[in-house]
């Protein structure tokens, strides 16, 4: 699938997704609106048989307009021509509430006309039995008049709870885009990781197709009779091949090591080293000295660490070659070291090309290469860094980058010194 194709599916995907998620959200609405009219009106109706019983049992004339009043979403007043007795009222509304299969709790209250405030109301679940609670006292509508008050104060939930099949829906629909999602980025994932092993085939390719090229050259020199009456040219050849072949070898080396990092099968031997030591013999064994001005500041005054020689001298060795390679100009380099909270600190910096926040990110992983223009102009698998990360936290130690486009990085590895 080409990066425009899966765009395109990406797009219409969220395209579609909102569109069903927005529809849902309509009709869940819709069917909330409906489901709340419907128990306004009745709540309407068994409020206004509630006041007609009232009004019966104490003879008073009704109202000449409709006796009940919706103050708010949740809250109805009554208005009667006469004293309510509470025990009558709440008895009454639970038995028109049950009627009418309104099964929500409601608090009630009864105006006092004497002290002009509401007072003697109860909080009622229909589903339990009936209990004295301290509630919210119930506002008052006006100060004349025998009327009563009923409020659901959690009405809202016990709409929701009522929607059935609304709400189901709903969760199955949020289950099919949260594994539509997934599935999305496991494809992206995916993706990625197929086109960083593509890049790591071809840097392999082109890592073995050199020294094997120049071996193939030299072999044919080799093959010419006459090499043999000029020493100084079969010499020449035979260590072109040797170089070339312990270049092979350092390469397959590097790829048998991914193996290694694959399942995480290192097989450390930590042994008591001088740290300083280390940084140092990195440094003398190898040819970067002739392609670099290395500065050594080495100021930290406890120096024992327990490590494996062998993975440490090629963890600094690693960053010093990165340095050396992500260089546009004649690489500086100085390494630092100190002691910090019973560790000692190494500081790689150079005057390199930086790296990019973006890519700070992800230069940890494995087979990841800053991207440089050209994908061999950098040479290598992708595989430096992460060996040298897991390496250090082997040790039980920290590795941290800082750097800037166009201003060098800074490599900060902190390693755990040796209890005295």
């Amino acid at each position: 699938m080409s990066r425009l194709t899966l765009r395109i599916v990406i797009i219409l995907a969220a395209i579609s997704i909102a569109g069903i998620t927005a529809t849902q959200i309509y009709w869940v609405r819709k069917a909330f609106d409906l489901r709340e009219n419907q128990f306004n009106r009745d709540v309407t109706s068994a409020l206004t048989s509630v006041a007609s019983k009232i009004l019966e049992i104490s003879k008073t004339p009704s109202p000449a307009n409709n006796p009940v009043t919706q103050l708010s979403t949740n809250y109805f007043v009554v208005l009667v021509n006469g004293p309510i007795d509470n025990n009558l009222l709440e008895f009454l509304l639970l038995t028109e509430f049950e009627k009418r299969h309104i099964k929500a709790d409601f608090e009630y209250g009864v105006y006092d006309c004497v002290n002009q405030c509401m007072k003697g109301g109860n909080h009622v679940s229909p589903k339990k039995a009936s209990t004295l609670v301290n509630f919210t006292e119930l506002p008052a509508w006006k100060n004349d008049g025998y009327y009563f008050g009923v409020q659901f104060p959690m009405v809202e939930a016990n709409l929701i709870s009522q929607m059935g099949i609304w709400g189901f829906s709903s969760i199955v629909l949020l289950i099919v885009i949260f594994f539509f999602v997934y599935t999305l980025f496991v494809i992206l994932k995916q993706r990625r990781l197929s086109e960083i092993q593509k890049d790591f085939i071809n840097n392999m390719t082109h890592e073995f197709k050199t020294p094997l090229s120049t071996i193939a050259i030299s072999t044919s020199v080799l093959k010419d009779p006459l090499i043999v009456n000029t020493p100084e040219r079969l010499l020449n050849y035979a260590t072109i091949i040797e170089n070339e072949s312990q270049r092979l070898k350092q390469q397959v080396e590097r790829v048998l090591q991914m193996a290694r990092l694959e399942k995480e099968d290192i097989g450390l031997k930590k042994e008591e080293q001088d740290f300083h030591e280390l940084i140092q013999e990195a440094v003398a064994n190898s040819s970067l000295a002739s392609k670099a001005t290395i500065k050594l500041q080495l100021e930290a005054n406890q120096t024992k660490i327990m490590a494996d020689k062998l993975h440490l001298v090629n963890v600094i060795f690693n960053l010093l070659d990165n340095a050396i390679k992500y260089n546009n100009n004649h690489p500086e380099i100085q390494l630092h070291t100190s002691n910090t909270n019973g560790s000692i600190l190494l500081k790689i910096q150079d005057n390199g090309i930086g790296i990019r926040p973006e890519d700070q990110r992800k230069i940890f992983h494995r087979f990841y290469r800053v991207p440089t223009g050209n994908v061999h102009d950098v040479k290598g698998f992708g595989l430096g860094l992460s060996y040298v990360k897991l390496i250090i936290e082997a040790h039980k130690g920290k590795i941290t980058v800082s750097s800037e486009r166009g201003n060098g990085s800074c490599f900060s590895i902190v390693l755990p010194l040796v209890k005295a």
